[in-house]
């Protein structure tokens, strides 16, 4: 049997099986909330996705057969590409909802702060991995500059969403490379004095009044809490079983759920809507095998880099499903957070693959420690 053949078959099969019947359930949601717009914008949404998953999904592999010890080589270079995209962003990037987030290089349309994040997990954990013997406290001001550095220029974007993001990712790969809790609860507690600081010297004013309608979602009921008390009614509308697919005369298809952010932002409402409590448990199941497929790589890893990497992917997966989920339902405020391989997201998909396929690469190696050069 070829070295090829042997690492085709030994891939992760809940992993790549999970992701995508996640990717073509994406397509679905998406085009059932979209099909019905008049715009051609919304027409081409399911179709873009899938172009997206396709080139994904053979990114996936690449990185999966690639052996993810090699990161050394491109994690640095990768990481300080994306500080460079940021800067760019904040200088020339296109401004959406408040926020200039986006960066156009030719045809391509992408968020920088999502391959920041990405590339930001691959140093941490080469860093952590390498000096294991290093302080405690030097560590913990490494990695702080590390994220640091992109968080601070995601933020000033200003991105509250994909700045979050990063406190979960950090904490997880700390505490699994074995930090003294001690230093990570004096950290929290620094963390949560500073929110108050955070909240009204840095945060914009329609960032403040998203934060207050989810503490009181009637203090403005037709301003800021608009949006996630419509996803509350069509995700409670949607009952046992659902409405159906493209059934008519729902809270997505009149358009009360923010017609352009359903298929991202809000694309679980459209699905609780029209596959009601039994569509929205089967797809938090599906995220659950997916994560569990990833922790089960993770405890079965080769070394402490392929260890400290996976549990980094899987605390960015979780934070981005948690957060984007929870927001749909209430229990998080509103910060535009993807959900994974199902929100409507182009370059999101790729990011999500890549690092899906660095799992998988962790997996198809834990029984192998070659001499990288």
């Amino acid at each position: 049997m070829t070295p090829l053949l042997r690492k085709l078959l030994g891939m992760n099969w809940v992993i790549l099986a999970t992701m995508l019947a996640l990717a073509t359930f994406g397509v679905i949601a998406i085009y059932s909330c979209t099909y019905m717009r008049e715009a051609a914008a919304y027409h081409d949404m399911w179709r873009k996705q899938m172009i997206w998953i396709g080139i994904s999904s053979i990114l996936f592999m690449i990185v999966s057969l690639t052996d993810y010890r090699w990161i050394r080589w491109g994690a640095l270079p990768l990481y300080l590409s994306s500080l460079v995209f940021l800067v760019l962003t904040l200088a020339i990037g296109k401004k959406l909802d408040g926020a200039r987030s986006w960066l156009h290089l030719g045809p391509i349309q992408f968020q920088p702060a999502q391959l920041a994040v990405i590339s930001g997990i691959l140093v941490i954990a080469l860093f952590l991995s390498q000096f294991r013997t290093l302080h405690p406290m030097l560590k913990l001001a490494a990695c702080g500059m590390i994220a640091g550095a992109p968080a601070l220029l995601i933020l000033m974007q200003p991105d509250l969403g994909s700045t979050i993001v990063w406190g979960p990712v950090l904490f997880s790969m700390l505490f699994i490379a074995r930090i003294p809790k001690r230093y990570l609860i004096v950290l929290t507690l620094l963390i949560v004095c500073c929110l108050p600081i955070a909240y009204y010297f840095k945060l914009k004013p329609y960032q403040q009044s998203r934060i207050i309608a989810f503490i009181d979602p009637e203090i403005d009921a037709k301003g800021a809490a608009w949006a996630v008390n419509q996803t509350m009614i069509a995700i409670g509308s949607g009952g046992w079983s659902g409405k159906g697919f493209k059934a008519p005369n729902t809270q997505v298809e009149l358009g009360y759920v923010p017609q352009t952010t359903v298929p991202n932002d809000y694309i679980f409402a459209a699905i609780g809507e029209q596959w009601g409590f039994l569509g929205g448990t089967a797809l938090i199941i599906a995220f659950g095998i997916l994560l569990g497929g990833c922790f089960s790589v993770a405890f079965t890893s080769a070394d402490e880099c392929g260890l400290i990497l996976t549990v980094g992917t899987t605390a960015l997966i979780f934070t981005h499903t948690f957060q984007n989920i929870g927001m749909c339902v209430s229990m998080m405020p509103v910060t535009g957070v993807p959900l994974p391989l199902v929100s409507y997201s182009g370059s999101f998909v790729a990011v999500i693959m890549f690092s899906l396929g660095l799992v998988n690469s962790v997996w198809i190696h834990r029984r192998e420690l070659p001499e990288v050069p």
